[in-house]
């Protein structure tokens, strides 16, 4: 918390922006936590088990489904003693570090990932309360493509066949074939390079033991970013470091499948033209009988991707399924493949009737059997496809009139379309809903940014309540601090016909009198929706208008989670941000409250995608914002990552990049602006901000900036939220910050 009062001289104000607003913004969490206050975070189902946990306040409780019971996972106190014991490092009971646990072995041990001794993976058993430090797991790559770095082929471990018989290993570039405990070895292939070689990553045996797919890759650009670390820890002189980080337009690892018939050493390229251009192939994957093996081909600049299948005799390959889009295929989050019955069905993921929605194929033919859902409405996530009962079970948002379309609710369908069946029934709210592994149970947890969550324990069979676990209440945060429910409020766009939604924060001590100067959070990233459609009393935004602000939040046009049009926007034209949307909403929003919404005084703070969005608000649209806070921004799309730009901003890089690059209108600002950026930011590099800082130099341009020693992409801490308030405060208030300096 930040540490302001005593040692501060009182400062009598007239406005906001007072000393006491700063206390209770800045102190507005533990404020909330000291009324006791507390609510059910969504449940996760606990694998092998009719069993679920989930997360209350500082505590934890495992749910036995089969007798609607609960009880405490652990004894807080005697984790935290045992933590402390283990690492050296205190830990409080209330503020234990971690946020998610997982059960292992017969359900009496759980791991979880913690900063203890930077991030590493802890096992405590729940019996003894003996705690160990086991290091971090490896995750599987599913993806082979040119991140993060080069392969080390010769170092690949070997990989067993199924019957562990025989296995094959990396030499010289190659695959080699050998007895698993024998040295000897005999190679598969001769083909392999340093410029192109073969490994075991993504690599596949046969079920039947008898082949062999795997990948060979023609390694393409290795760039490299360059940082210095000012200020380390352990030393007085700076640390030069280096990681590699592909930008739009490089060249990247070009993979190429190919099959061995392991008995005869049968070696069989799989012709590529039906991939001839891969931003990335996944994993190969046989089917279960042996007949020929899968991938997926998702072509660079994202408008086509195929599920491929290639025969495991002769290797020839086909296109079961062929998607391609004018625009993009959005891969990043509406990307869902089942291959039912060893693939002689699919079911598959699309939007090419302008909404998403779930099609079947037949697996034999690549012709669509039927749509399964349809509907101005979108399907967002499959939590199950159920191939005895033919079913299929969804969470879709956009169904029911006259609700926040954004809100999700779960569904149970069958494969042929037939039998739509609610599963989640609380209407107007958004749902969390966690399935048993057998799916005869599943935990409903349910609630709007306004309301608490409710959780519900249910039957999947007949959808009846076995227990209702929680149900909030927010009587102790509303009586103790006057805590003020955010407004959902919908308007109309661009089109003077579309509905964008957003949400409306309001400080707790909230003058209906006064006049406010408004703060928009933005972050219009396209891969997702963005303003809260779930409770959080202590949200990030209820802070900065404790300040005294009317904060918001909008996700416009080019966001995702609506119709394909809605996302469309954002295509080759990041820069738009939702702006022409975001501009009649504010003034929408200012018709219904009148002057308490003072549009004169309109700022606007976001990070990273945010970033650039925020600084684009000055450049762009000067006339409507005064002021704007950046932070962490991909000011220029061709100098961030390769797999966020390219998707959106396609591919080869053309001059779209150019007109949504803040580098290249940084002439153009009007208004106040403070930039940030972490020094050691691995997620976008800080040289976006820095150009930017160039470009308003070359213009003549006065703004702040503040540059993080040590920081990452995240994590800046309360210093830079101090100064992000003292920035809006001083230029939307007109009030002079508190002295920081005085009474240290």
């Amino acid at each position: 918390m930040l540490a302001i009062g005593l040692a501060l001289p009182v400062m009598m104000w007239v406005a906001q922006g007072r000393l006491e607003d700063y206390q209770r913004s800045f102190g507005w969490r533990e404020r909330v936590r000291a009324t006791g206050f507390a609510y059910a975070e969504p449940a996760n189902a606990i694998p092998k088990s009719n069993r679920f946990w989930y997360r209350k306040g500082g505590e934890y409780f495992a749910v036995d489904a089969t007798t609607g019971t609960k009880a405490r996972v652990f004894d807080p106190a005697r984790l935290a003693e045992a933590l402390t014991r283990r690492s050296g490092i205190a830990v409080k009971s209330t503020d234990l570090p971690f946020t998610s646990i997982e059960f292992t072995g017969s359900g009496n041990t759980i791991e979880f990932v913690s900063t203890l001794h930077g991030e590493s993976r802890w096992r405590v058993n729940l019996d003894t309360y003996e705690t160990s430090n086991i290091g971090m797991r490896n995750g599987d790559s599913r993806v082979l493509r040119s991140l993060p770095g080069p392969r080390v082929p010769e170092l690949d471990r070997p990989v067993a066949a199924p019957d562990g018989k025989t296995e094959v290993l990396i030499r010289n570039w190659n695959i080699w074939q050998r007895t698993p405990g024998k040295e000897d070895a005999r190679p598969l292939s001769f083909d392999g390079t340093e410029g192109n070689y073969y490994t075991l990553s993504l690599t596949a045996w046969s079920p039947d033991s008898k082949k062999l797919a795997v990948y060979r890759v023609r390694p393409g650009q290795r760039r490299k970013i360059q940082y210095v670390e000012s200020s380390p820890a352990d030393q007085v002189q700076p640390r030069y470091i280096t990681t590699e980080y592909a930008k739009p337009g490089d060249a990247l690892d070009i993979p190429q499948p190919v099959l061995f018939d392991v008995a005869s050493g049968r070696m069989m390229q799989v012709e590529s033209t039906l991939f001839p251009n891969p931003y990335s192939l996944t994993r190969l994957e046989w089917r279960k009988d042996s007949r020929a093996f899968t991938f997926e081909y998702n072509q660079r600049g994202h408008q086509v991707y195929r599920v491929i299948e290639v025969d495991g005799t002769t290797a020839k390959a086909r296109a079961i399924v062929d998607e391609q889009s004018p625009t993009f295929f959005c891969y990043y989050s509406k990307r869902f493949v089942s291959h039912v019955d060893d693939g002689r069905e699919l079911v598959w993921m699309s939007e090419r009737d302008g909404w998403n929605h779930l099609y079947l194929y037949d697996g034999a033919t690549g012709a669509v059997k039927n749509q399964i859902t349809r509907g101005a409405w979108v399907v967002r996530s499959v939590s199950k496809v159920d191939e005895a009962k033919r079913q299929i079970w969804f969470s879709a948002s956009g169904m029911h009139a006259g609700q926040d379309p954004y809100y999700r609710h779960w569904f149970r369908i069958n494969f042929d379309g037939t039998g739509l069946t609610p599963v989640t029934r609380v209407a107007g709210a958004n749902h969390d809903v966690a399935f048993s592994e057998d799916m005869q149970y599943f935990v409903d947890t349910y609630s709007t940014p306004a309301t608490p969550p409710v959780m519900e324990l249910r039957k999947a069979s007949d959808l009846s309540l076995v227990a209702t676990l929680e149900k909030g209440d927010v009587t102790p945060i509303v009586s103790k601090l006057g805590w003020r429910a955010p407004e959902t409020f919908a308007a109309k766009g661009r089109d003077g016909q579309t509905d964008v939604w957003g949400l409306i924060f309001r400080p707790s001590n909230f003058d209906p009198t006064r006049k406010y100067p408004v703060l928009e959070y933005i972050y219009a990233g396209p891969h997702d929706s963005f303003v809260p459609k779930t409770f959080a009393a202590t949200h990030s935004m209820q802070t900065m208008a404790e300040l005294g602000f009317i904060v918001v939040q909008v996700d416009g046009m080019g966001t995702s989670n609506r119709s394909k049009a809605f996302h469309d926007v954002c295509w080759k034209n990041i820069g738009d941000a939702g702006f022409p949307d975001r501009i009649p909403w504010h003034r929408a929003v200012a018709a219904k409250l009148g002057p308490v919404y003072d549009l004169s005084r309109l700022g606007i703070y976001g990070h990273s995608a945010g970033g650039q969005n925020s600084l684009g608000a000055l450049l762009f649209h000067p006339e409507f914002y005064k002021a704007a806070a950046s932070s962490a921004g991909c000011h220029d799309n061709r100098m961030d990552k390769i797999s966020w730009n390219e998707q959106w901003m396609g591919w080869p890089v053309g001059p779209e990049y150019t007109a949504s690059s803040n580098v290249e209108h940084a002439a153009k600002l009007r208004g106040k602006l403070l930039l940030a950026v972490g020094e050691l930011d691995t997620n976008v590099d800080p040289a976006s901000t820095m150009q930017v800082v160039n470009a308003l130099i070359q213009a003549g341009k006065m703004f702040d900036l503040l540059v993080l020693p040590g920081k990452n992409h995240g994590g800046w801490g309360e210093y830079y939220d101090r100064k992000r308030a003292d920035f809006f405060v001083r230029e939307l208030m007109g009030v002079a910050p508190p002295d920081w300096n005085v009474g240290s």
